[in-house]
């Protein structure tokens, strides 16, 4: 009995022994190790934290490497939990080196919980079991932004500028303003109309109102009449939308009522022509010819007419001033008129007629805006010379070329 004992329990040993070993086997084949079967060690201690300053999609993740650390990497993937509860499936994220145990991770959704897993990576791909991260987590929206800072900064240095020098002209002390040739010839163009007993011109662009250079245009259309009004001389503004008519007329109004002549007005001298560019252009002409004026203005947007209405003007024997900022259209006006103001003057042509502190201030905080864009262009182009120089292969190099890099595809951008 005790022998038929021993034989059975040897057969069910050896039936047990059969059955493992292939399994065993099986197993062993199907993990992933490296070549002596050894898989890496897993991170521990995965942890995830907001980005300060960011606009709520970043996460900075840590972790503990393991005791073996040296020569592995680590595989990051993250997965998106839905509202009802569900869950994606993992997405990679990156790998990161050995020496790395932080990562930050972007393009996060602020209103998505998400999950994150740290996988150590052998030098032959080996994978070792994930470290999760224990709770779901959701990045908040800041505040401040805080890799735009350099903007708060600009703002601050310009609105800065600019309120400096608004008390600077308020408290009396002079503000030096480059004298604008073409706004001095105001009143030399008008006295000339006045003494030849023909009227003046005004041209304010075939742009609306809502145009910059149209209402640019109509601040000098009140220094224009004013001194018309002074001088005694009348001023024709023919124009080609009608709301730039009315608001001609009440500034021609008001230009007559400052200078001591509200009889003088007339309206009928401020009217509306036509919408269409051609159409309006063929008047004016027309009307140049057969009235001749003394000074003709063009102050606004102009187009394909500026050499048309230019060239009749100096046919006429006209003094011409003009002033807009449409570049295509400069030499026109440059070529064929008397005096140009070339964008830049056009647009200050409201703060050097009035003398208001207010808007001398606004033109030299302004200026002070533009010397430092002009430094940092310098800058930039001394910094992309010199990073060529050098070569992108030398620290130094690279990191001009980096700068630069930043300033264009950041800050200009």
């Amino acid at each position: 009995m005790n022998v038929l004992k021993r034989n059975l329990v040897t057969v069910l040993a050896a039936v047990l022994l059969s059955l493992t070993v292939p399994v065993a086997a099986q197993d062993e084949a199907e993990t992933p190790g490296s070549a002596d079967g050894a898989v890496p060690s897993p991170p521990s201690n995965v942890t995830a934290e907001d980005v300060p300053w960011d606009k709520g999609d970043g996460a900075k993740l840590t972790w503990d490497a393991p005791a073996e650390a040296e020569g592995l990497r680590y595989r990051i993937e993250k997965k998106e939990l839905a509202e009802d509860g569900g869950e994606a499936e993992w997405k990679f994220v990156d790998l990161v080196t050995d020496e790395q145990t932080t990562f930050t991770a972007k393009e996060l959704d602020h209103t998505r919980q998400y999950l994150f897993r740290v996988q150590s990576m052998a030098e032959d791909g080996t994978l070792s079991q994930p470290a999760v991260l224990p709770s779901a987590f959701q990045s908040e929206r800041q505040l401040f932004f805080g890799s735009r800072l350099y903007l708060l900064i600009i703002v601050l240095v310009f609105c800065g500028s600019v309120v400096y020098w608004i008390r600077h002209a308020r408290s009396g002390k002079e503000i030096k303003v480059r004298q604008i040739a073409g706004l001095e010839a105001v009143d030399e163009a008008v006295g000339r109309a006045t003494e030849m007993g023909r009227p003046c011109l005004f041209v304010p662009g075939i742009q609306d109102i809502n145009e910059i250079q149209t209402i640019a245009g109509i601040t000098i259309l009140s220094r224009v009449a004013k001194t018309a009004a002074e001088y005694d001389a009348k001023v024709e503004v023919p124009t080609a939308r009608s709301l730039v008519m009315t608001t001609a007329r009440e500034t021609v109004q008001a230009a007559y009522l400052s200078a001591g002549r509200p009889e003088a007005y007339n309206q009928d001298l401020i009217y509306y022509v036509t919408d269409e560019q051609f159409g309006y252009v063929a008047y004016l002409q027309g009307m140049m010819v057969r009235e001749k004026p003394a000074a003709c203005f063009y102050m606004g947007a102009f187009y394909a007419e500026s050499l048309i209405l230019a060239e009749t003007g100096n046919g006429i024997g006209a003094i011409q001033i003009a002033g807009t900022a449409m570049p295509a259209q400069l030499p026109f006006f440059v070529a064929a008129c008397d005096y140009t103001l070339i964008g830049e003057e056009f647009f200050a042509a409201s703060a050097y007629l009035s003398g208001s502190p207010e808007e001398l201030g606004s033109l030299k905080g302004q200026d002070v805006g533009k010397v430092i864009v002009a430094i940092g262009l310098i800058i930039g182009v001394l910094m992309f010379t010199f990073g060529n120089i050098f070569g992108a292969g030398t620290p130094i190099g690279a990191w001009l070329l980096m700068a630069v890099n930043y300033l264009k595809n950041v800050i200009l951008t």
